[in-house]
């Protein structure tokens, strides 16, 4: 019987020298601890799953191209990966504005969120919550892109006002402010659900 416990996981900063060292293994390890993240976050970014999935992998394919360039001593690894994900999920949002769109590619805000029903509820309750749930989707989309990325970060990363301060690099008062914002013009938008 073997009586050594297993090995503790490696921490991020022996991760980050390994991958600058070549070891492509250790990026897999960094990709498997942060795909779920990065994923919904550039879902809440671009609001298509297809599209969140390929941009969450090609951001990781950039980062790993551009790792030898982190500096881990400066930020985390994600919040220096949020700032590739970032950009190519502004990029596509401006290209795909640029473009028209077939009704046929437009994904229903239902679609790209699991939704696991309480068979318990009343359908009645269940078409409403489904309704809103639309609602708040359609409403986060209709957002302009810097607004959806603070709702994003705040709401549904739960990232602290300093975490989103360093991600963005910018003072946590504008951060504060930029919030504010966001949530007046989404309440806004959201106003014949709330009352």
């Amino acid at each position: 019987m073997n009586n050594t416990p297993p090995p503790e996981p490696p921490d991020e900063a022996r991760l980050i020298s390994r991958c600058q060292a070549g070891d492509v293994q250790a990026f897999g390890v960094l990709v498997e601890k942060h795909k779920r993240r990065a994923y919904y976050t550039a879902l809440g970014l671009v609001g298509s799953h297809d599209e969140a999935l390929d941009i969450s992998q090609e951001a990781f394919v950039r980062a790993y191209r551009a790792l030898a360039r982190f500096q881990p001593q400066r930020s985390s690894f994600f919040t220096w990966y949020y700032q590739i994900l970032r950009n190519l999920s502004f990029n596509f949002l401006r290209d795909r504005a640029k473009q028209p769109r077939p009704f046929s590619e437009i994904e229903a805000p239902g679609n790209s969120i699991q939704h696991i029903p309480d068979e318990s509820c009343d359908p009645s309750i269940i078409a409403e919550r489904n309704e809103l749930k639309d609602a708040v989707w359609r409403a986060i989309d209709s957002l302009k892109a810097p607004e959806r990325e603070i709702i994003v970060l705040r709401d549904f990363q739960d990232l602290s006002y300093k975490e989103i301060a360093e991600t963005l690099d910018c003072p946590i008062g504008t951060v504060m402010s930029r919030l504010f914002n966001a949530r007046k013009q989404l309440r806004e938008k959201l106003e014949g659900y709330l009352s």
